[in-house]
């Protein structure tokens, strides 16, 4: 299954990995750094700490950074423009909650 939606090259698909990407990768985060923490107060601290909306959203960035390499690099560019626009928009939505928190 996993080397099926690596072998597509389509802008839905990348509009999904790059919306579901950072989300998984801040999970990750969370199991990595607060794990004894419970999701809901990992989540909390999040959106009302201005120094980790900017690390920690950095870092949940990062997933969708190693999916558009690997898109970009096997020429699958409709999938890789629908993880970048996801990710721009990421991007403007951490920068707003950091200004308006």
């Amino acid at each position: 299954m996993a080397t099926f939606i690596l072998k597509r090259d389509n802008l839905k698909l990348g509009l999904l990995l790059g919306f579901i990407g950072p989300l998984a990768g801040l999970f990750v985060v969370y199991l990595l750094t607060a794990r004894s923490t419970p999701f809901s107060i990992f989540l909390e601290e999040f959106f009302n700490n201005n120094r980790l909306i900017t690390s920690i959203g950095s870092l949940s960035l990062l997933a969708n950074i190693i999916l558009f390499t690997i898109y970009i690099n096997t020429q699958r560019d409709n999938t890789a423009k629908g993880i970048f626009i996801i990710t721009l928009l990421y991007g403007v939505a951490i920068l707003l909650l950091k200004i308006f928190n």
